[in-house]
């Protein structure tokens, strides 16, 4: 299943694993993938999991930044494709169709992808 990569930005070298489900991705204490970043909404972007098409795309949700797929801002809801890169506030996230059960392993994979990245520490 897919993941979320967290690149840039104050969560960097965090990552999600994202489920066959919808995912809601913001500010807010409450929300499984939290992004602390002053230019994240509290409930900035949904990415949802299509089981009919086995795909991910990504809504914007009204945020006040708006969402960037690959340097693009999105007014609707967008396909994500494998190694997109998605940018909320001052965070980039590394969008993978591949699963990752640890830490290193993900961030191990960005630094190979190395779209959209700047160093980052595998410590």
């Amino acid at each position: 299943m897919a993941c979320l990569i967290v690149t840039t930005g104050p969560r960097k070298g965090d990552f999600y694993r994202l489920g066959q489900h919808t995912n809601v991705v913001g500010r807010d204490e409450n929300l499984p993938i939290q992004i602390i970043d002053k230019h994240v909404s509290r409930k900035h972007m949904e990415l949802r999991f299509d089981k009919d098409h086995w795909r991910y795309s990504v809504l914007d949700m009204d945020s006040k930044h708006g969402v960037l797929i690959n340097a693009t801002k999105i007014d609707k809801e967008t396909v994500l494709n494998d190694n997109d890169c998605i940018t909320i506030g001052g965070t980039t996230l590394l969008f993978t169709l591949k699963d990752f059960f640890d830490r290193k392993s993900a961030l191990n994979h960005a630094k190979k992808i190395g779209q959209c990245l700047r160093p980052i520490a595998t410590d």
